[in-house]
């Protein structure tokens, strides 16, 4: 199984902290945001990545090189030159020659230790498992989910919040036919003008009405979303006692 991260964003609403460097080149507590996320997977056995760049390509680039170099694991760049006019689902689209067997995708602004990736890995048993965690309410930002069972039935960060039953944390796993599947959806999207404009889940939300989406629940493993400021500060305390 192999990971392909999502790494192509700048930031914005981090700015100015991402004027010079991408958004998962943040540093985390002495780590930057994309070497956390290989540490935790690697520590679950993953060996083979493959990182989507975009902003400042040649930096993430060579910062991917020195991670390969440091812990032996493969490290595959894949640039999308739609990165400043596209949202994330063009990143997915310039993947899909990756997305032959199984596989983990995940957003480039995750932060979470090994315990989470490998609650994740065994739980997914199903063509497509949908990372989600539960939570008393749920505001504009949260990728909401809703769930028939523990089946995933729509996505997104549009939905009605009374009919919310859980939020997607950024991380899919594919395996078996949910690949090929979702690497289909992918190829009809962007065929459509406003493909360049969608987020992945999109794609994740139309797979639903044509196989079988799980989902699995973190429960009470730590992990955060760096979306603005204030995340990154507490990203950073929680990782101080993580590494403590």
């Amino acid at each position: 199984m192999k990971v392909i991260i999502l790494g192509a964003g700048q930031g914005k609403r981090l700015l100015p902290l991402t004027q010079d460097v991408p958004k998962a080149l943040l540093d985390i507590g002495g780590r930057t945001l994309v070497r956390r996320q290989i540490d935790a997977f690697a520590a679950c056995g993953l060996k083979e990545f493959v990182v989507i760049t975009g902003y400042n390509a040649n930096l993430m680039e060579a910062q991917l090189e020195e991670i390969a170099a440091e812990t032996g694991v493969v490290i595959r760049p894949v640039y999308n030159p739609f990165f400043a006019v596209s949202d994330n689902l063009a990143s997915c689209w310039m993947a899909r020659h990756e997305m032959g067997g199984d596989f983990i995708q995940v957003n480039g602004d995750n932060v979470f230790q090994a315990d989470l990736a490998q609650c994740i890995i065994d739980g997914s048993n199903n063509d497509v498992t949908v990372a989600t965690n539960f939570k008393d309410t749920y505001d504009t930002d949260d990728m909401k989910v809703m769930m028939d069972g523990n089946h995933l039935t729509e996505i997104g960060k549009m939905l009605p919040v009374e009919a919310v039953d859980a939020e997607a944390i950024g991380i899919y796993v594919f395996k078996n036919n949910g690949g090929p599947a979702y690497r289909a959806v992918l190829e009809e999207t962007m065929r459509d003008p406003s493909g360049l404009k969608q987020w992945f889940p999109s794609a994740v939300g139309t797979l639903a009405k044509q196989i079988p989406i799980n989902v699995i629940n973190v429960g009470n493993r730590e992990w955060a979303e760096v979306d603005f400021p204030v995340d990154l500060q507490a990203a950073r305390q929680m990782v101080a006692g993580w590494d403590q």
